[in-house]
């Protein structure tokens, strides 16, 4: 690439970086006008888009230093490449104190779903319990509230309709595992999407920040 269209380019990755950054500025500036790091929800809230959000600023900064070298050739550190290293170097200390703050969360997350999960998961037992142990008289009782619903074919026989309640109460049983899987299934998704789109990415961007730091300074 010649002088002059080193010359021009400059400029452009240079402003179209820092509006990458001060976008994230701005953002970030709204959570702050209702700063209560104390709680919980806000915590979790500006970490989410703290870490949604900085890829971004990564790459405006990536912009903003290759429109730094652009129009230094000699590699000096030019105001515009010690400003990129201080973001950076900020951005990498708030991705530092969000990796607690994300783990936290998905240790929530799991905990309460796990609770779910657990009250499915006895109501189940319950359920099997009754379809096991039931006696003549509960299947009785059972019969009457199935008529009343119309639920049972009125030729029936007293056996029969036993039979017929006892099989409802096997497919409300199947039913009920069918749904506990697939809130196990949703549970695992869930956490391991939390884990990627939390933990994971700040951990990858603390290191892509601080690499970005190293690049700006050297």
């Amino acid at each position: 690439m010649n002088t002059a269209s080193s010359g021009r380019l400059a400029p452009v990755l240079r402003w179209i970086g820092i509006t990458l950054v001060v976008l994230l500025g701005l953002q970030l500036l709204v959570l702050f006008t209702g700063w209560n790091w104390s709680e919980e929800s806000y915590r979790q809230l500006l970490v989410q888009v703290l870490v949604s959000q900085s890829p971004m600023a990564l790459v405006g900064l990536v912009l903003m230093l290759l429109g730094a070298r652009l129009d230094s050739a000699t590699g000096e550190r030019t105001p515009l490449r010690l400003t990129t290293a201080v973001l950076s170097i900020l951005l990498a200390l708030t991705m530092l104190v969000a990796i607690p703050v994300t783990i936290g969360g998905d240790q929530d997350a799991v905990a309460q779903a796990d609770q779910q999960l657990q009250a499915g998961a006895a109501q189940l037992d319950m359920m099997r319990s009754q379809l096991a142990s039931a006696t003549p008289e509960a299947l009785d009782q059972l019969v009457q509230q199935a008529e009343q619903a119309g639920q049972l074919p009125a030729q029936a026989t007293p056996e029969q309709k036993r039979g017929l309640v006892r099989q409802l109460m096997d497919r409300q049983v199947k039913r009920a595992e069918a749904q506990l899987n697939q809130q196990r299934k949703a549970r695992d998704i869930s956490v391991n999407q939390r884990r990627i789109g939390g933990t994971v990415s700040a951990v990858v961007l603390l290191v892509s920040f601080v690499l970005l730091a190293l690049a700006a300074l050297l």
